[in-house]
This record gives C-alpha cells, structure tokens and sequence, in this order.
C-alpha cells in the first residue's frame, strides 16, 4: 500500500526554455517516479519556475513562481523536503546573483527544519571567494550532497567541505528517457524522409566569442566536410530564442557551400519538450555541439559526438566518456572540423562499441541520487 503523498520541492534553473535544464528536470521527475514507487511511497514534486504556468503544462506537475517568495516559502512550508538541481547552478560566470539566490532557497528550507538535498550539480566556475564559506556553510547543513564531476567535488573540498559528504554522480540526463508514444510525433515524422535520404550531422551553436569567429569556423568545416560527403546538417537550438539566432547565422553562412555539395540545412524549431529534443539528437548520425546538454543528449543515445569547449564543464563530461574537445571556442580550426565530422560519419559503429559499456553504466548511475533521496524520505517517514 502507497502512502500519503510526500510534497518535495524541486529548485533549478527551470521554465526558462533552455532544454538542457528542462532535460535536468524531465529527468528528475522521472528518476523519483521510478525509485518512490520501487520504494512503496509517493512523492508529489513542486517545481520552483519562472514560468509555471508553462512548467505545469508540460510536465503535469504543480509549480509556483521562483522569484514571489510567499509563493516559495508556502510551498516549502508543505513539503517533506527541498532539491536543489542539477545544472550549473552555483556559478559566478554569468553573474553575481545566481549563487546568491540558490543558496538563498537552500538555507530558507533549513530554517524551516526541512532536508534538503543537492542532486547532481555542477559546481563552479566561483571566481569570488566570498561565495566559498556561504557555500561550505549550507552544504555541511545539506541531509545529501552530489554533484556531476570530480572537478564539483574537489572545489567543494578546497572550500572545506569533507570528501565522504560529496558523491560523484553522472549527470542526470544520462537517464533521460523516451516516452513509448515518440513514434507518434507528426513533426518528427515529417522529417524523416530527408533523414534517411542523407546522414544527419546535428549542430547545436550558441554565441559565445564577441566576434563569431567559432561560428563562422563549424560553417567553413561544415562546408570543407559536405564537399567530400554531402550531408543533412540539422540544427538544433537548445537555449530558445538565443539560440535560433546563432542557428541561423550559421545557417546564413552555410546556405550556398552545402547546397552546391548535395546537402540540405534545416532547423528544429519547436522542440521545446526535452524528450522531443532527445528524440531530434537520436535520429543524427554524428552531434557537433557547444551547448554541454547537447553532448548529453548525443551520449546517451549512443550518438557520436563531437564537443567544441567554452568551459570546463565541456571538457569534465567528454573526458568521462573517453572524448577530447575537436577545440575550443578561442581556438578552433575548420579543418579538424571538417576531418571529425567525416571520421565519425565513416567510423561511427566504432565510437559506440567502444563506449558503449562505459555510457550504459553511466546510465545506470544517473538515477543514484534520486534512490538515496527516496530512501532518506521513506526511512524519515
């Protein structure tokens, strides 16, 4: 017999349209799913979002707004608990508040005796150390603590955190799922005559460098690629709408080279649910990405993947699947670019097998801090 429900409020970076966050909450509210009712009791998630309306509608759950604090005080008041994650949540690189803020829903749970708990984040780049004693101090108040590298757990220990509180985790879209109904998407089916007429290279850009320059490089390497193997070039926006920008500026350069090769170019454009992007990275032969959840994705669809760098956390999840960046965003030749695609085109068969093991494992592992949180919840209960 399950018990009452448990209301476990959900905190991240969620409603924004970024679907690799949106991926991160997908798979958090499938992993607890799955290990609550493993463990006989359910739990009821309330999602923390800046579009709750939009949150609510896509994942059947209840949500309130991040940013009206009765709104987030009442619905951690009901709850059993509060997660915070994943993602990179705790960062200073795109500004000073965020720290301030996840933090700041973290310590107001612990003041009102709630446990909370950290669920597979990505820790840092945390360029003011001021923020490090703020963090140690409420993560040592933390009932579990993971995060989503090894890189997370060392700079959690040089603030003074103990190593046996941090578990190392894969980050939780390696267990993103596919609903059984995916076959049944009109938009993914239209699309599927000119995705078995050509390979498929997926490319999910975002603009980083002030002058485009990696931009107009992934266009001349795609080009120099089709004028050898012509190709579907398929491009996937993760972070709706600054994404679509970047897309179609590369698209602008692209439109004369790949045509004149035999390729085609098109856009996904409504992929805002993340199982739909999944679903879009499943049907690509090879992913070039820059946007690290594009990677995920590819991973964990056994798609070969090429990584192109603007931060360390590219460089941490591609070493955990035995991969090297092809660049980074400041330094980046076309031609490399263009000898991977080809590579992984001709040799794709043997990036799986030889990851397949080490991506099923990680798979597996994703799920690890939703079990030790239902069984913190189902033993306090």
């Amino acid at each position: 017999m399950v018990a009452a429900p448990q209301k476990v409020v959900i905190s991240g970076y969620y409603g924004f349209h970024n679907s690799g966050d949106e991926a991160v909450l997908q798979s958090i509210l499938i992993a607890l799913q799955k290990q609550s009712q493993a463990a006989g009791i359910s739990i009821t998630p309330v999602v923390l979002s800046i579009d709750p309306e939009w949150t609510t509608a896509a994942y059947g759950v209840e949500s309130v707004h991040r940013m009206k604090l009765g709104e987030v005080r009442r619905a951690i008041s009901e709850s059993v608990g509060l997660i915070s994650g994943g993602g990179s949540l705790l960062q200073d690189v795109t500004g000073s508040k965020s720290i301030p803020y996840y933090l700041g829903v973290i310590k107001l749970a612990q003041w009102m005796g709630k446990p909370t708990f950290i669920y597979a984040q990505g820790i840092g780049p945390v360029n003011r150390k001021l923020f490090h004693p703020l963090i140690k101090a409420v993560f040592r108040k933390c009932a579990y603590v993971s995060v989503r590298d090894e890189q997370s757990r060392q700079l959690l220990q040089s603030m003074g955190l103990r190593q046996e509180k941090i578990e190392v985790v894969p980050d939780p879209v390696m267990g993103l799922t596919l609903p059984e109904d995916k076959e049944t998407d009109e938009t993914l089916e239209a699309t599927a005559q000119l995705i078995d007429t050509l390979p498929v290279v997926g490319v999910s850009v975002r603009y980083w460098e002030q002058d485009r320059r990696e931009l107009d490089i992934i266009a001349q390497g795609l080009i120099e690629a089709c004028s050898v193997a012509p190709f579907h070039v398929r491009f996937l926006p993760f972070h709706q709408p600054i994404d679509n920008d970047a897309s179609c500026y590369v698209m602008d350069k692209l439109e004369k080279g790949i045509a004149q090769h035999g390729g085609i170019i098109s856009i996904c454009e409504d992929a805002l649910h993340p199982q739909k992007m999944l679903s879009e990275v499943g049907r690509c032969d090879v992913l070039i990405g820059m946007r690290l959840h594009s990677l995920i994705y590819a991973a964990g669809r056994y798609v070969p993947l090429i990584g192109i760098s603007y931060d360390p956390k590219i460089d941490h999840f591609l070493d955990r699947i035995h991969c090297r960046p092809v660049g980074t965003t400041a330094e980046l030749r076309s031609g490399d670019v263009a000898s991977e695609v080809l590579h992984l085109l001709k040799a794709g068969g043997d990036w799986r097998s030889e990851r397949e093991l080490l991506i099923a494992t990680l798979i597996q592992e994703a799920e690890a801090p939703a079990r030790q949180i239902v069984q913190y919840l189902a033993h306090k209960g």
